[in-house]
């Protein structure tokens, strides 16, 4: 799967994440939060690599956001060995300590992929069929990811955790905390 999968990697250190380039994968590299954000506007990606600690805006915001544009798109979150707050974890599809191993990444990327693919087969199968699809599952815990509803998110402002006006500076390079 790796040889046609483009995965955004929004890391303080992306060249650490070298394994998934050698395993076929073409990387979009963000250092930070909101480089991440803007870089996921403009690009089409099959799935992100989030580094959990990323300073002003930490993994846990920046996958919620993701989430409410494009809840389909698979997230894979990399934290150091601590707790993480709940909220941080709502949001993404699989975690990968970093004291695991780049291997251990690599195969999460994998199984996210491979979830992806058999959700668009599964919801083929399904509309042709009238069996309304159901809702993704996350692989860490079980429970069922929110799905976003982007007409509301256009509409109600309040819904965002961002406005209108901070999305525009992201998308241009220009937001200050």
């Amino acid at each position: 799967m790796g040889s046609n999968s483009t995965l955004l990697c929004i890391h303080r250190d992306p060249s650490q994440l070298s394994l998934l380039q050698e395993h076929g994968y073409e990387l979009v590299t963000a250092t930070n939060g909101s480089d991440g954000l803007r870089l996921f506007m403009l690009q089409a990606v099959d799935a992100i690599v989030l580094d959990y600690q990323l300073g002003l805006l930490d993994g846990g915001v920046v996958a919620a956001e993701i989430k409410k544009i494009k809840p389909e798109v698979p997230i894979v979150m990399l934290a150091e060995d601590v707790e993480l707050p709940h909220d941080a974890l709502k949001s993404v599809d699989a975690i990968v300590s970093k004291s695991d191993g780049p291997h251990l990444l690599l195969a999460s990327v994998r199984s996210v992929l491979d979830v992806k693919v058999a959700q668009r087969r599964e919801g083929n199968l399904t509309s042709r069929t009238s069996i309304p699809p159901q809702p993704p599952h996350t692989l860490w815990d079980g429970t069922e990811r929110r799905q976003a509803n982007l007409a509301q998110l256009a509409t109600n402002e309040n819904a965002a955790p961002f406005s209108a006006k901070v999305w525009r500076s992201i998308r241009k390079g220009t937001i200050q905390f």
